[in-house]
């Protein structure tokens, strides 16, 4: 009995390990904000995603799912995807927009809070669906928010001899409409589109062909852009599940 209370122990620690190092990421990263070192509270972010990709993937590998890990996972989740973008964001630009950007970095970290709460509710009455997500996961939101810190702080450190890209010199325009921006991405995120969730999809069936160049084409961009590419990837995910309502409708 003692040993298999120890090997039950040893499974459900084994996916927080991982859940322990993406709150980690989203501590650094709020005392990197705080610090105006932007790029490095960015990249905690993103490590706080493959973290948190990886804490559920060794949850089912060793059978340690347990309701613990399903609650340590969103505090964790809430902290580094909902406070920490929050906070960068507003640190490196809401603040110049008065008590409005105040409001605003704390309605996306609430949406958050609001999208993981629902997300819980859903899976422990089990009817979720493993097909999609219902809004705009907080990791994904996050992604979007930390990729377009990373290209911000690469257009301001530019070269002004050396003209930037199309692609680059959008950046600043969409930083001008930072509250929108934050806004959007806070309504996606407690909105009721459905998004892909990929987690049951073959890649190697013929049907699924077109999908796998693109999945190539992606890995492919991200190794010669990774930054743009990042970015670029995040926000057409962003994107996809108001496109695909909209095709629907």
């Amino acid at each position: 009995m003692d040993k298999a209370k120890l090997k039950r122990s040893g499974q459900v620690l084994a996916p927080s390990v991982f859940t322990m190092g993406n709150m980690a990421c989203g501590f650094y990263a709020l005392n990197a904000a705080n610090a105006g070192l932007f790029s490095a509270a960015a990249t905690a972010v993103l490590a706080g995603i493959a973290f948190d990709m990886l804490d559920g993937r060794v949850a089912r590998l060793v059978h340690g799912e347990s309701s613990f890990g399903v609650e340590f996972d969103s505090l964790a989740d809430f902290l580094t995807f909902g406070v920490a973008p929050a906070h960068m964001m507003c640190q490196l630009l809401l603040k110049d927009y008065g008590v409005w950007g105040y409001v605003v970095a704390f309605v996306f970290a609430l949406c958050g809070g609001l999208r993981l709460a629902r997300f819980n509710a859903v899976a422990q009455s089990g009817q979720g669906s493993k097909t999609h997500f219902t809004g705009l996961p907080i990791p994904a939101a996050a992604g979007v928010v930390a990729t377009f810190v990373l290209l911000y702080e690469m257009v301001e450190a530019a070269d002004p001899s050396n003209p930037l890209g199309v692609f680059m010199a959008a950046i600043p325009r969409l930083a001008g409409a930072g509250p929108f921006f934050m806004a959007i991405l806070s309504f996606l995120m407690v909105s009721t589109i459905p998004y892909e969730a990929f987690k049951q999809t073959d890649l190697l069936l013929p049907a699924n062909r077109p999908l796998l160049a693109v999945v190539l084409a992606a890995l492919t961009a991200l190794y010669l852009w990774p930054t743009r590419a990042l970015f670029f990837i995040s926000l057409l995910y962003a994107l996809s599940g108001v496109v695909g309502l909209a095709r629907r409708r």
